[in-house]
Order: C-alpha cells, then sequence, then structure tokens
C-alpha cells in the first residue's frame, strides 16, 4: 500500500486484495483495489447539519467549486401541479446548501435550455445575498414545452466551463422521456461533457426512462436515482448538494500499467456501485492506460481489476499489473501519482493456494453478476418472458440474500414472491406498482461491501 498527501488535498491509499498463486498453465489474474481518499469532505460545511456556513466570501476570490443545477420544467411537470412546486423547494434547498464562495447557477430545461439565474451566460458566487436572488428567480420557474436534456447538458457545460475551479458538478431533474431530440442528440452531448464535469441525476414520478437517466449519470461520474414522490425530492437535493460540496478533487484516474505480454480483460468500478470503466480507457503510454473515476472527497471505492498473464513454470512469478491513482497536471506537465498498489502472479503447485478463491473478488464477482441479472429479469418481465424473468429474479434474490445485500433484497421481495431465498426460489408477483419495478432497475448496480 502507498499514500501521497499534500496540503488542501486529501490523502490517498491503494489496497490490493487477490489471490496471486496460479496452477500451472493458469493465466487469469483477478484483484480487487480499495481506493480510499480521506482528510477531505469539510469544506465550509457544518457536521450537523451540512449546511453552508455564514463565513463571507471575498470579491473575486477564485472559488473551488461550481455548481449548475438543471430543473426540468417541461409541460408534464404541472401534472400533478405539485411536482412543479417541489421542484422549486427542492432546488431553493439545494441552494441554501451551497457553501459560500461557490459558483453556481439555475438552468430551466425544456425543448431548449434558459438560464433562470443569474443570467448573461455567467455564475453567480454563493453568499447570503444572491442566495436570497436566485430563490427569487426561482418564482419564475413554470411548466411548458418539451424535453431535450442534451441542451440542458450543453448549457451547462458552457457555464461551468467558464469557471477556473476544481470541482464542476451538475444536479439533473427530469420527470419524463427525452422526446424532443434523438437519442444520437443525447449521446452526443454526453460525449461531449464526458471529462469536463460530474453530474448527478434523478428521476420524478414515474413517467421518466431509467435507462436515460442511469446513462446520464453513468457517462458523466455521477450517481442516479428516483424520486418517486415528489415531496421527497427536498431532502435528495440536499444530500446531492451536500455530497458535490464535500468534493475535494477532480479528474483523478486509476492509470493501470501492465507488462509485455499480459491483456486487460476488464476493469470495473464494483462498490458503491457497479459501473465498467473498461471501454473509458485513454493511453497513457505504450503500456499504461487510465481509467476516469471522477472527483472524490472522503470516501472509499472498490474496483475490480481482471488482467491474463502469460503461461509460465511453477515456481515462476511476475508483476502481472501496477495500479496508480493520477493527478493530471493542468498544465500539461508530468501528472502527480497519488497512491499505488502491485498485482501479483505466482505459479505454484500447491491445490490449495491455487484454487483458492479472494474473499473480496469472489463477493464483488457475485455483486456484478446481481446487478446484471435484475437487468436482465426486468428486461424479460417488460417482454412477456415470464419463465426467463422468474429464473433471473431468482437468481438475484439468491446472490443478494448470500452477500447480505438487505437493500436489494426489500426491492427484489417488491417484484417477486420469495419462496426460497437459499437457492432463489421465487414467483413473480401479478401486479407490481411501477414505482417499485422502477427504484430496483434503477438502484440494481448499488452494492455492499465485503463483510469484515
Amino acid at each position: 500500500m502507498a499514500n501521497f498527501s499534500k496540503s488542501n488535498v486529501p490523502q490517498f491509499s491503494v489496497e490490493v486484495y487477490q489471490n496471486e498463486f496460479l496452477p500451472e498453465g493458469g493465466r487469469e489474474v483477478n484483484a480487487i483495489v480499495t481506493v480510499t481518499s480521506t482528510g477531505g469532505g469539510t469544506n465550509g460545511r457544518t457536521p450537523a447539519t451540512g449546511t453552508a456556513t455564514s463565513a463571507p466570501s471575498i470579491p473575486g476570490q477564485r472559488t473551488d467549486a461550481a455548481v449548475v443545477i438543471m430543473v426540468d420544467c417541461s409541460g408534464s411537470m404541472d401534472y400533478p401541479p405539485t411536482k412543479m412546486r417541489n421542484a422549486r423547494d427542492a432546488t431553493a434547498a439545494a441552494i441554501d446548501t451551497l457553501r459560500d464562495g461557490t459558483a453556481f447557477a439555475v438552468v430551466a430545461g425544456t425543448h431548449v435550455a434558459a438560464e433562470v439565474y443569474p443570467g448573461g451566460g455567467r455564475l453567480a458566487t454563493a453568499d447570503p445575498s444572491t442566495r436570497g436572488q436566485a430563490k427569487e428567480a426561482l418564482r419564475r420557474l413554470s411548466a411548458g414545452g418539451g424535453t431535450a436534456i442534451g441542451t440542458w447538458l450543453r448549457l451547462a457545460d458552457r457555464l461551468l466551463g467558464s469557471a477556473e475551479v476544481t470541482i464542476r458538478h451538475g444536479i439533473l431533474l427530469t420527470d419524463g422521456r427525452n422526446e424532443h431530440e434523438s437519442p444520437e442528440d443525447l449521446r452526443a452531448a454526453l460525449d461531449a461533457c464526458a471529462g469536463r464535469f460530474t453530474c448527478d441525476a434523478r428521476g420524478v414520478g414515474t413517467d421518466w426512462e431509467v435507462k436515460e437517466v442511469t446513462g446520464i449519470a453513468s457517462a458523466l461520474l455521477g450517481t442516479a436515482d428516483i424520486v418517486a414522490d415528489p415531496s421527497g425530492l427536498a431532502a435528495d437535493f440536499t444530500r446531492m448538494m451536500e455530497n458535490a460540496m464535500g468534493k475535494e478533487i477532480a479528474d483523478v484516474a486509476l492509470r493501470l500499467w501492465t507488462p509485455v505480454g499480459v491483456e486487460i480483460k476488464f476493469v470495473k468500478q464494483v462498490a458503491p456501485t457497479v459501473e465498467e470503466l473498461t471501454g473509458r480507457r485513454t493511453e497513457a503510454s505504450p503500456r499504461a492506460g487510465d481509467y476516469p473515476t471522477g472527483s472524490w472527497g472522503d470516501e472509499s471505492r472498490d474496483y475490480h481489476v481482471s488482467v491474463q498473464v502469460p503461461q509460465a513454470a511453477i515456481g515462476q512469478e511476475m508483476l502481472a499489473a501496477r495500479v496508480s491513482l493520477i493527478l493530471p497536471d493542468p498544465a500539461g506537465g508530468t501528472p502527480q501519482t497519488l497512491s499505488q498498489g502491485l498485482v501479483r502472479a505466482v505459479w505454484t503447485d500447491d491445490m490449495a493456494a491455487s484454487t483458492s478463491i479472494n474473499p473480496q473478488v469472489a463477493h464483488y464477482t457475485g455483486q456484478a453478476e446481481l446487478a446484471h441479472v435484475i437487468q436482465q429479469g426486468l428486461d424479460a418481465r417488460k417482454s412477456g418472458d415470464f419463465d426467463g424473468a422468474t429464473a433471473k429474479l431468482g437468481r438475484a434474490v439468491q446472490l443478494a440474500a448470500a452477500s447480505g445485500n438487505e437493500d436489494t433484497a426489500k426491492l427484489l421481495a417488491k417484484v417477486v414472491d420469495v419462496v426460497d431465498a437459499a437457492t432463489g426460489t421465487v414467483r413473480l408477483k401479478a401486479r407490481v406498482a411501477e414505482a417499485d419495478e422502477m427504484t430496483l432497475e434503477t438502484r440494481s448496480t448499488k452494492t455492499v461491501r465485503v463483510k469484515k
């Protein structure tokens, strides 16, 4: 384990969990890499409430964070009328949670994107006065028009890009499907924004498309969730903003170096959610590639690295991969190595050693499968393949029970009747509330940590 510390920067550590022993002819090496960041995450918030402190901001001060809140104002936000009011209240709560000195803006999203506050293509600096002005401006939010989320994201990108800050973050709320632009337009907007800012996405009610909202959060390295009852928006927005205010460092990359002859099978985040990173690699050197991890505060995440090594004789050993946390130099110079860990391969004729599965690897392999079979099961249910849905969701129940993922188990129990969790014996419920099915799908990638 190695770590890095510097004033005003969290301290990072890397721990590698693996069974490095391979049998003769063995080639697959798996490791769970736990990355922990400590020393950040306060950022002027009070421990008890998480609300912004009253420390005065300095005119012209260079802030370290910028946030743009994108609020769906399409016509459907008026059904019921309380939904728009709840969205205004939630945005006001988020504004109250901004710490002094944070750059921010509010965007109204329909088939076009409009600046609500402060306007003029700029960001405001949070202080008691601007927070009050922003909340007053929210009174102008009204429902009408269509939905073109790509335009919201592009405006947020322009606003955030105007700020010289470390952390750039978006919060996006929608209640409907993205019907006024093509999927290709949304994908192009996400591709353009990826790596420029992170974004949390929320769906309110039950008329939105889960894969659209989760796809936005995935592409922009944020979180996704459902707020089925609009009255829960204020509490959710407050939590999101508290989390955004807790970030201290952005653009951290997981760099994987492998020696000649070693092939990378996959790299994925496995906690706190499952997120495939393999296809997001950018080449850093002939033998090294970087995988984005986004912004960090006080937190810990787990990554599953799987590589294929060349065959070797009994008694030989090799470095299979070197995992580093990298912080790019904004000026284009040499990046900083924040932390580092090693993945090894050792060939042995000890069958007990070579056939043992590392507990962390086994656990997260199961968690990744759990997320996958939930999606497969729900897709099968929607298509009318009830036998396939029963089999997949039964396997999900079995995996959730075995791993201690109680939250997912409770969500599954709203979609299936559990006969025997240990064997995965279930029956599909005849009637399932749409909110329950959407909640299970939206939260299917959330995982639990390994039991210590």
